[in-house]
């Protein structure tokens, strides 16, 4: 199965109280460093199972060369669980080669794909976890299936998406939304992510509000083929 030839760029997630990385999410590119779509555009739907189903190795074996001593974050199609079976297979052997504990591993469930049969994909991931893997739902608010997806099955991280954390601090539709789903969060005992935060008043909002892990421009933006040390903004008292 014949399949673009492709690479990562990593960007990091920063828990912001300590300055520290927590993790680092892999990104598809092209080999130039061209953005996801273009590596993705014109793929039918076996090539890009396939091309899911062994990226995850890839990003393993690239991080560990640039030096990884994080969390890795992975992302991958929910229907590739059931298109694929060998799905996980590239990723356990490199992370095998590697040495790296599948405890470093978390692994991100894109909201916004649409998934079929939601109580069958959960009993598939709750599977994927007793191997020992994180799991996160990536997106949360971008999609169709968010609050059912998440009563069918509770991930170890939740990530809000941008477009719903965008100017937050001055808006109220949006901050009563993420005071709710941030209140499910701690109910449910799963940790909580603000991805593409831009702004230092996004950050000011959101840290006041209980936040402790931040992804976005304000932090970091994805370096290709490098693993990049995270910004921590001034916040003036």
């Amino acid at each position: 199965m014949e399949l673009p030839r492709f690479s990562f760029a990593f960007q990091p997630i920063v828990h912001a109280s300590s300055g520290q990385v927590w993790s680092h999410e892999a990104l598809i590119r092209g080999i130039g460093g061209e953005p996801a779509w273009q590596v993705l555009s014109g793929l039918d739907e076996p090539r890009l199972h396939r091309l899911d189903a062994i990226g995850r190795g890839k990003a393993i074996d690239l991080a560990l060369q640039l030096g990884l001593t994080s969390r890795l974050n992975l992302n991958f199609l929910p229907r590739s669980l059931v298109e694929e079976e060998d799905m996980l297979e590239a990723m356990f052997l490199a992370a095998q080669r590697h040495g790296l504990p599948l405890e470093r591993l978390v692994l991100e469930v894109t909201e916004s794909e649409a998934i079929g049969d939601l109580a069958g994909f959960a009993q598939r991931m709750r599977r994927v976890r007793a191997l020992g893997l994180q799991l996160a739902i990536d997106d949360f608010g971008a999609g169709h299936c968010g609050l059912n997806l998440l009563a069918e099955f509770q991930p170890d991280l939740l990530k809000l998406d941008m477009a719903l954390l965008r100017g937050i601090e001055r808006s109220g539709p949006r901050q009563a939304i993420v005071r709710a789903v941030l209140g499910a969060c701690l109910d449910l005992g799963i940790e909580a992510v603000a991805e593409g935060v831009e702004t230092p008043e996004e950050y000011r909002w959101l840290a006041g509000e209980g936040v402790e892990l931040f992804q976005g421009y304000l932090f970091g933006r994805p370096g290709f083929e490098a693993l990049p040390a995270p910004r921590l903004p001034h916040m003036p008292a």
